[in-house]
């Protein structure tokens, strides 16, 4: 006849038994593995698809600000104003920054200043000739003009955008970062007046 010890001894080792072979929970325990993979997966295809469709938005409404602000009656705060609404419309809280640079024509464009490199150094230096086309008193590298130009004159438009993502990838460190994107737009105004062309008075580098 078992002792008490022996009879609780053989029911524990057929109830480890029964536990080593037990599989309930085992489903559980794998869907909770393979949904953080999952979830990280699907966040992460939400933020590229947002980022992708902001930048396409983005691009659009830098070519239609850019375009809007050629003519003669161009707002360019307000065409600026028009491109946050439309990218706020994807990017809730975006934030944006705006250059425009005028040249006189496409051959200009981030050109430098003409001056005499009497040294050949390849820099304008140590009393050396320049012609101060953009009219602001120093040589520069590019002769671009900061503003919207005048009449026919060629403007480069550069957006910088900014915002907070609607879908953040968890367990990531980029998760909280902002996005960045940019776009930029090349367009000539419109000749509804006589163009000014560049200056030609004489400075000396320093």
């Amino acid at each position: 006849m078992m002792t008490l010890f022996e009879r609780q001894s053989e029911r524990a080792s057929a109830f480890a038994k029964r536990l080593v072979k037990d599989e309930g929970g085992a489903t559980i325990m794998e869907f909770g593995l393979v949904s953080v993979v999952f979830i990280t997966m699907m966040m992460g295809m939400f933020d590229i698809g947002q980022m992708t469709y902001t930048q396409a938005v983005l691009n659009g409404a830098v070519q239609e600000a850019a375009r809007t602000s050629t003519l003669e009656t161009g707002d360019a705060a307000a065409a600026d104003a028009r491109l946050l609404e439309l990218v706020s419309r994807v990017a809730p809280g975006a934030t944006i920054s705006t250059e425009r640079k005028s040249y006189f024509d496409f051959p200009n464009v981030e050109r430098a200043e003409p001056y005499g490199d009497t040294d050949g150094d390849g820099l304008c230096n140590n009393g050396e000739l320049y012609t101060d086309e953009n009219n602001n008193g120093s040589w520069d590298e590019d002769v671009g003009v900061q503003g919207n130009g005048q009449a026919s004159d060629v403007v480069i438009y550069r957006v910088e955008m900014e915002y907070e993502p609607l879908f953040p990838i968890p367990f990531s460190s980029e998760a909280s970062s902002t996005r960045k994107l940019s776009s930029v737009a090349v367009k000539r105004n419109q000749p509804f007046a006589q163009q000014v062309g560049p200056g030609n008075s004489t400075g000396v580098c320093t």
